[in-house]
């Protein structure tokens, strides 16, 4: 739950802080601008927002770690929803309106999250989990976002290294393996999730663990 709150935050701060020629330039999102990306941010927070009030009285289906379906093929940005996405965020014209608009809707996400009792079953996607283990699921999602938001924008803030650290270790259970102690976890979350091509060097490491990336997340 901490480290919801932890990546959230960082994540919400880094976009902030953005001065409005940033949100022009491309993000680690095929496809998308970072405009695109926050506006695609602002659909997450909604998302937190409904599935901590949709309680569910089955037992739990999913937790922090297979909640995530894993494809085979890495997005190409030509998806309906994606497609979506660019139209929406362009439709807000001004970024100072898609940074109000995520930091409100945001900051209400952030508190939701704060408030939740982590053993609640919520139900989300046809599937039930444990608030805590949904929340944990978006230490995930906020981190390779913000690696995603940082990707052409060198003078933006990284993620928390915390942050990092977690989703590493969730990214080595999703692929039932882990990444080579050289790679640092920032690296190890870029190669294991195609947002990086490893390099020959990286590939020798992976050895046949090379051959089941990219982890295409969804």
């Amino acid at each position: 739950m901490d480290l919801f709150s932890l990546s959230w935050t960082a994540l919400r701060t880094a976009v902030a802080g953005l001065p409005d020629e940033d949100f022009a330039q491309p993000s680690g999102c095929t496809g998308w601008l970072v405009r695109d990306l926050v506006c695609h941010l602002v659909i997450d927070a909604q998302d937190v927002l409904i599935t901590l009030v949709t309680p569910a009285e089955t037992e739990p289906t999913r937790d922090a770690v297979t909640y995530w379906d894993v494809a085979v093929t890495p997005p190409t940005g030509d998806d309906p929803l994606d497609a979506l996405i660019v139209r929406l965020a362009a439709a807000y014209e001004e970024p100072r309106l898609l940074k109000f608009h995520l930091d409100d809707v945001g900051s209400a996400a952030g508190r939701a999250a704060e408030l939740a009792d982590p053993g609640l079953r919520v139900g989300t996607r046809d599937e039930v989990l444990t608030a805590g283990d949904y929340l944990s699921a978006y230490v995930l999602e906020w981190t390779l976002h913000h690696l995603d938001l940082v990707a052409h924008l060198p003078n933006a803030a990284e993620p928390p290294a915390e942050g990092l650290a977690r989703s590493r270790e969730m990214l080595e259970k999703i692929a039932g393996t882990a990444f080579p102690a050289s790679f640092s976890d920032k690296d190890a979350l870029l190669v294991g999730t195609g947002r990086r091509v490893p390099t020959d060097a990286e590939k020798a490491e992976l050895g046949e663990s090379a051959a089941k990336l990219p982890l295409v997340l969804g």
